[in-house]
């Protein structure tokens, strides 16, 4: 089988897969008697993502494996496929994510303590049917509290490979921007009703603090945990 030949295999198979397919899963498509090696596939999946350079779609790997998206350069003429225009998600919803992604493992009270207001079911709700998050455990302590983590469809969302590609919490400051860069605002949505979804979001979550001050409480929180560690070091001693 020549190079040329399995790339349009593997195009196949993954275009026609919904879900991302991983390599395991793509060697398993070949007979066992014809199976490729491995770095065959790595490095015809390589061309097929060189190969999409000039298109209009790219060959993306994510947490699931390897598929086919549109590029975002696109998403505005390929959004008007569909009527039901995309989920717009509150500041609140968006700090209590990116507290579980970079603090995970963590319970709601952690998450509560860090941004200073409760965090509402509903917002825990919503993470956990779009699968987001999910629980791991539950904390050894009264209550039996769950402890939360984010999942593999979290990164497939968010087009990452692992949570090392997430982006430093130095850069994450403006929630709203963040918003925009995720394309979770309707973008069709007429200029007035934009801004006036902005006051409200400003109005709504006046109580909450920003994620710089999460961070300094974060910081704050690790080095009174440590001093407390210490003390009890010595006593013991």
């Amino acid at each position: 089988m020549n190079e040329q030949e399995l790339k349009n295999i593997l195009q196949a198979v993954i275009m026609a897969s919904s879900t991302p397919m991983t390599i395991d899963k793509l060697l398993a498509v070949f007979p066992e008697n014809a199976q490729p090696e491995r770095d065959e596939i790595q490095a015809a999946l390589q061309g097929l993502a060189e190969d999409c350079n000039d298109k209009s779609f790219e060959l993306k790997q994510v947490s699931s494996g390897y598929r086919f998206q549109v590029k975002k350069d696109y998403t505005e003429y390929v959004s008007r496929l569909w009527e039901e225009r995309p989920a717009r998600y509150s500041r609140a919803l968006l700090e209590t994510l990116a507290l579980v992604a970079y603090r995970q493992p963590i319970t709601r009270a952690e998450i509560e303590g860090v941004r200073g207001v409760s965090v509402s079911s509903t917002i825990m709700k919503t993470l956990l049917e779009r699968e987001w998050v999910k629980v791991v455990g539950h904390r050894d302590v009264p209550g039996k509290p769950a402890i939360y983590a984010t999942s593999k469809t979290f990164l497939d969302y968010f087009n990452l490979k692992s949570l090392e590609d997430l982006p430093p919490l130095a850069e994450l400051r403006d929630l709203d921007k963040i918003n925009e860069e995720l394309e979770l605002r309707y973008p069709d949505m007429p200029k007035e009703n934009i801004e006036e979804a902005a006051e409200s979001d400003a109005t709504d979550d006046t109580a909450v603090v920003t994620l710089e001050s999460a961070e300094e409480t974060t910081e704050t929180a690790a080095e009174e945990d440590n001093s407390e560690t210490q003390e009890a070091l010595s006593a013991e001693n």
